[in-house]
């Protein structure tokens, strides 16, 4: 027989065993090894995908939480805006109503403030009147007792006029 390469049949017989023994040996392993390696292996990456797929879950669901706490705030200050509003909008009432009733009040205090002028007023005249008639009847009675003529009569009344004073005769 020829050698192949220079290889002898019991070299080559052994390679071939070796090369059975080698394949029959990896199917043997692999599936009492390397089946549960790519088991353990198909697992984690099924474990790894779980735990991105709830990562992105979770991510999306914080989206959506930070979506809505956004729309709440929005709504919030629309809401803010609207009490300050309504705030500004009564107090503006209400400073509407206190001058209203300020005005009232000092309308009230001007009215009778001149009521009270006009009854002073009447009682100032009341008085005058009193004082004319006083100084009249005295006048009388300096007439009566010194039955003067008309010049000293007259300087009598101007002399009380000047008493009096002009002022309070002519108002």
């Amino acid at each position: 027989m020829e050698r192949l390469f220079n290889l002898d049949l019991q070299l080559l017989h052994d390679a071939v065993l070796l090369a059975i023994a080698v394949f029959v040996m990896f199917t043997f392993l692999s599936y009492l090894l390397f089946n549960p390696v790519r088991d353990m292996l198909k697992k984690r990456q099924d474990r790894v995908k779980n735990d991105i797929d709830s990562a992105e879950k979770a991510n999306q669901d914080a989206q959506k939480l930070k979506n809505d706490y956004e729309d709440k705030l929005r709504n919030i200050h629309k809401e803010e805006d609207a009490i300050l509003s309504d705030a500004r909008k009564r107090a503006l009432e209400n400073e509407a109503k206190i001058l209203d009733q300020a005005r009232a009040e000092a309308a009230n205090i001007i009215a009778r403030a001149n009521h009270q002028i006009e009854l002073e007023k009447k009682k100032a005249e009341d008085d005058i009147k009193k004082e004319i008639i006083s100084v009249a009847s005295m006048i009388a009675e300096k007439v009566v007792k010194e039955q003067i003529d008309t010049r000293i009569q007259d300087s009598l009344i101007d002399e009380t006029l000047k008493e009096i004073g002009e002022k309070t005769w002519q108002s």
